[in-house]
């Protein structure tokens, strides 16, 4: 875990300007210890002091939608794995003095005689859910909700909380109420808002991932009604369809909140919470001051960015992965089993009769010797090309300007072209290689082997391959004079009996490089799979 985006823990509560400029601003979570010690809620909810009698004559039979599952304790959030049952808020109070009860005599522990459990089988006679398990979740009740108020269910209990004085001056969404009368686990999600979540009776912990780490977690479809839920399950996940999550906890920070305590998750903050009996929380959800400033006709132009960014990591982390930029080393592999065998000897004749010390490539150009590393880099580039080419058997004599053979394509190269991603020679010789000494192979190879320049870029660069290419070409660019830059273009475009479509051939290449990236990234980020 970036050591940079580590949760910070509180003993004092910050001022609500220390809060917006330095711990919201930045959206890192953050603990507050003793957030809601003073609240009333903290000392009259409590269910081993009463609480459960207090909060039942302070809410009575109002309905409230509970969570129940076939998977509990575990709670998945998607509509598919759990429903949403109208219940009496008594009833929910039922069931947990009568959980209550059950645990005392099990641990044969003495009643508080404020529980006042004697009615307790009438009260969870109430409950008509047959064949369901009893342990239930009183999950995102609301006590406020700024948008739909019609749909406030537990608004008497306003009055036992108040808002946390960092949250001063914010425009709340909805302030809601998590109670459950076993533990419980909820699924991994995030929240379109920020959320702070406050202990006002028991403990829970929670697992928090930052949203760069989405990939790990196979977020639902972003079309789905669950597009803020993993995919993989809580309990026995499955690696063999969900490879990356085996190693999603690298990237989780774990806290505990003990009652009084709050925890600040900003939004897009993955989530997973555990629940301990009978715990009770409240949470404030409000929106960010990014989206509340992100006006809808910039929606498009905001999409197409970060897009463009998702897709221009996602390109740096598959080079990464494919080994790119390690020191390169003396050797490379070469094709049938490292014999630097093409089909017939004279190949290398040709490259030992090659004049490596060339002539003036043009007026103002310095003579370039190829150094022993130059040579080599020459030698291998050829050798894939001729490994993947056929060599017509009727070859021109060798001179001091000659040509190489006349090249065409046989299957051997079409399947270098489509080969896969991590057996891909050409792009790693190109990307190890120093920018100035590749320049000096591609003048030799324009100047000695022209059709073998044409045929690498034209039918054995791959996708990756061609934007390995573009990216030493940047870098030789930064090195090198504006008028020997030009010459070398010049030079090295010259080899090919249709310019345009080499570049042509090297842009097709990049895009079809970055397309791939842009499937990885909706697939990663967005639970999109397009299929090649």
């Amino acid at each position: 875990m970036d050591e940079s985006i580590r949760i910070q823990r509180y003993e004092e509560l910050p001022t609500s300007k220390h809060f917006k400029s330095f711990i919201e601003s930045t959206n890192l979570p953050a603990v507050f210890v003793g957030c809601t010690k003073s609240w009333r809620a903290f000392s009259q909810w409590n269910p081993s002091n009463g609480g459960l009698n207090y909060l039942q004559a302070r809410v009575g039979s109002a309905t409230v939608e509970a969570m129940v599952s076939q998977s509990a304790p575990v709670f998945y959030g998607d509509l598919g794995s759990h429903d949403r049952v109208p219940l009496p808020f008594s009833t929910f109070i039922g069931l947990c003095k009568k959980r209550m009860l059950t645990k005392c005599k099990d641990k044969e522990e003495a009643l508080d005689p404020c529980l006042n459990m004697e009615n307790h089988d009438a009260e969870c006679g109430d409950l008509s859910l047959e064949g369901v398990p009893e342990q239930i979740y009183l999950a995102q009740v609301p006590i406020m909700n700024s948008d739909r108020e019609e749909r406030v269910q537990l608004e008497a209990l306003r009055e036992d909380i108040q808002t946390p004085p960092i949250l001063e001056g914010k425009e709340l969404s909805s302030i809601n109420l998590w109670m459950n009368n076993a533990q419980a686990r909820s699924s991994t999600h995030y929240d379109p808002h920020n959320n702070l979540l406050c202990i006002v009776s028991g403990r829970k912990q929670v697992v928090l991932w930052p949203p760069s780490a989405s990939p790990s977690l196979y977020p639902m479809p972003i079309y789905g009604e669950a597009s803020n839920h993993s995919s993989v399950a809580l309990e026995n996940p499955d690696y063999s369809i969900y490879p990356r999550a085996e190693w999603s906890m690298a990237f989780a920070q774990k806290v505990v909140l003990e009652a009084g305590d709050a925890l600040f998750i900003p939004e897009g903050w993955f989530h997973q919470v555990d629940s301990d009996d009978w715990t009770i929380a409240i949470n404030f959800w409000w929106r960010s001051y990014t989206m509340s400033s992100m006006q809808e006709h910039m929606d498009a132009y905001y999409l197409r960015r970060i897009l463009r960014r998702l897709i221009d990591k996602e390109m740096d982390q598959v080079l990464l992965e494919l080994g790119m930029g390690k020191t390169r080393t003396l050797t490379q592999k070469l094709p049938n089993g490292g014999e630097a065998d093409h089909g017939d000897d004279n190949y290398g004749k040709m490259l030992k009769g090659m004049d490596i010390k060339e002539k003036r490539l043009c007026e103002g150009n310095t003579l370039v010797e190829l150094e022993p590393a130059a040579v080599q880099v020459l030698h291998e580039l050829v050798s894939w090309v001729h490994n993947c080419i056929s060599v017509s058997q009727d070859q021109e004599s060798h001179s001091a300007s000659t040509s190489d053979h006349n090249l065409g394509e046989n299957d051997e190269c079409k399947k270098a072209v489509t080969a896969d991603l991590n057996d891909d020679p050409v792009a790693k010789i190109i990307w190890d290689v120093k920018p100035q000494t590749l320049q000096y192979v591609f003048l030799a190879m324009a100047h000695n082997f022209p059709r073998t320049l044409e045929a690498l870029v034209l039918h054995v660069l791959s996708p990756v391959g061609a934007e390995v290419l573009t990216r030493k070409f940047d870098e030789m660019d930064q090195q090198i004079l504006e008028e020997d830059r030009n010459r070398f273009y010049e030079v090295f475009y010259s080899a090919f009996d249709d310019q345009s479509a080499a570049m042509n051939s090297i842009l097709k290449g990049k895009e079809a490089f970055a397309q791939q990236a842009f499937k990885n990234v909706l697939d990663k980020f967005v639970g999109v799979n397009l299929k090649s």
